[in-house]
């Protein structure tokens, strides 16, 4: 999905040394199946290692930016 759209990069990062828990109600971030474990990722993702990629999550530049934009325009702040 990513890859066709530029302003949509990957977040990447990489998990530290702290687990975090997955509850009941929270699901992997990779496929959405359900988790219940000290993992971010569901079994299946740690089978097929997409838990060693980094973080799935996407950071999008562009329309953060184009809030930013509004944002400045609303309020009346001009850049120095």
């Amino acid at each position: 999905m990513a890859k066709h759209h530029p302003d949509l990069i990957f977040c990447r990062k990489q998990p530290g040394v702290a687990i975090g828990r997955v509850c009941e109600k929270c699901r992997c971030v990779t496929c959405g199946g359900p988790g219940v474990s000290d993992a971010y990722y569901c079994k299946e993702c740690t089978l097929t290692e997409k838990d060693r990629d980094g973080c799935p999550k996407i950071v999008n530049l562009g329309s953060a930016k184009t809030d930013l934009f509004y944002e400045r325009k609303k309020y009346g702040f001009k850049k120095r």
